[in-house]
């Protein structure tokens, strides 16, 4: 199986941003009028023999069961360290094959595996999810505002 990273993401003080690849870039046309995009991220920070054979995860969340499978979980600690996030685009550099966006939950330099356009027929109307977490944001666009800190337990914190 063979996967090739298309971009990287480029993460400075308050500027985040899709940086695709030259050979890559002509994939970007026809993503005009879309607002947001689904970026398929590689977590090469969570990327080795040791944490891919991690299958349960303890005390991830305050709220949250005291173990969770990690296929329970958004973490990128999992057998293949693929993520998704969704993105607001704020602008498309089409020559340089840039994407600005206000941001995105990956670090700095990540390698990029894919972009899809977000669709309105993705959403789903009646979506269910356990009690501890059903007070989480119902739309993306309210998660910036989340006080996440009283929900995820981090080693920082």
């Amino acid at each position: 199986m063979l996967i090739n990273q298309i971009g990287l993401i480029n993460k400075e003080t308050n500027h985040f941003s899709v940086n695709i690849e030259k050979s890559y870039i002509k994939a970007l046309k026809g993503l005009e009028g879309y607002s947001h995009l689904q970026i398929v991220w590689w977590a090469n920070e969570c990327d080795s023999d040791q944490i891919r054979n991690v299958l349960n995860l303890k005390h991830l969340f305050k709220k949250g069961p005291e173990e969770m499978g990690v296929f329970a979980t958004r973490s990128p600690v999992r057998p293949n360290p693929i993520m998704i996030s969704i993105i607001e685009i704020e602008k498309i550099d089409f020559e340089k094959g840039i994407i600005y966006t206000p941001f995105i939950d990956a670090n700095h330099h990540t390698p990029v595996l894919d972009i899809k356009p977000y669709n309105l027929m993705e959403r789903v109307k009646n979506c269910q999810v356990p009690n501890w977490c059903e007070h989480w944001p119902k739309w993306f666009e309210d998660t910036s505002n989340f006080n996440w800190k009283e929900e995820i337990n981090r080693e920082e914190d």
